[in-house]
């Protein structure tokens, strides 16, 4: 069975595609088979960050109205072989994505694929709520100011009782990742620091990408940032995925481990 995780957020512009399209690359450098879906129709962005976007020839449109079906519409990565993308349509309604639309595309590539990765558009409207309703991990990305924190608070709201988990009462894993991080902006009062979003939305933390130039130019490069090795946002991603997939413990918690070992250590010097 495939694991379906949904990129969510309330605001726009807080990095979710660029969240997604990292994340979904992360896994499938991990040796997963990986699609992520731009649930974004009338938009479409994802498949700019991916580097694909003149590679588009059918979308989810064209696979929901038949006019293709799904393994013509998936473009496959060049750079890895185990990535694939579903672009979304720039022409038609967002009145196409339907429960049962939605969930046979979603049925037909979990027979094939390890990972379904939807890349959610802002907000709470449709595209929303069709991208999040059969996952069974959520990704809250979210900015480390209130309004930001506010609007993913609403978000939780929401997969906790508009998705397939919460109707039949399976287990949906929420985890927050928080963008553009500044420490320099926190101490001097004009950021959340990540205790108080922890505190104000009581889910797990995934990872903290810091404010960086790297992600800006990845995007504008249509690659992912995660492949930036010497960027501290690229690095973060990937210690996101690698928690994910529970090769690395929570976040925090590494350094609080290092602080004990040394602690033990010492103490057992002196005896």
């Amino acid at each position: 069975m495939a694991t379906v995780i949904v990129v969510t957020s309330g605001k726009g512009g807080v990095g979710k595609t660029t969240t997604s399209a990292s994340f979904a690359t992360g896994l499938a450098l991990a040796g997963h088979k990986t699609v992520v879906i731009d649930f974004d129709v009338g938009l479409r962005n994802l498949d700019l960050i991916m580097g694909c976007e003149r590679r588009v020839v059918y979308d989810i449109a064209n696979v929901i109205h038949e006019d293709a079906n799904l393994s013509q519409a998936l473009i496959k990565d060049k750079r890895i072989d185990n990535l694939f993308i579903l672009a979304a349509s720039q022409t038609r309604d967002k009145d196409i994505l339907t429960k049962e639309a939605v969930g046979k595309i979603i049925t037909e590539l979990a027979e094939t694929h390890e990972y379904i990765v939807c890349d959610s558009p802002a907000g709470i409207e449709r595209g929303a709520l069709m991208a999040m309703y059969y996952a069974n991990h959520a990704i809250i990305v979210t900015n480390p100011e209130v309004s930001s924190v506010r609007d993913s608070d609403r978000i939780l709201g929401l997969l906790q009782s508009k998705t397939k988990a919460a109707e039949t009462g399976q287990t949906l894993k929420e985890h927050i990742v928080i963008t553009r991080y500044s420490n320099k902006r926190v101490n001097s009062g004009d950021m959340l620091g990540i205790t108080d979003i922890q505190d104000l939305l009581g889910i797990e933390l995934l990872g903290v990408v810091p404010e960086s130039q790297s992600v800006l130019t990845a995007s504008n490069s249509g690659s992912p940032v995660i492949l930036d090795e010497r960027s501290d946002a690229g690095k973060e991603y990937e210690a996101m995925v690698q928690r994910f997939l529970g090769n690395l413990p929570p976040y925090g918690t590494e350094k609080k481990k290092s602080i004990i070992a040394r602690l033990f250590s010492k103490q057992t010097e002196e005896v």
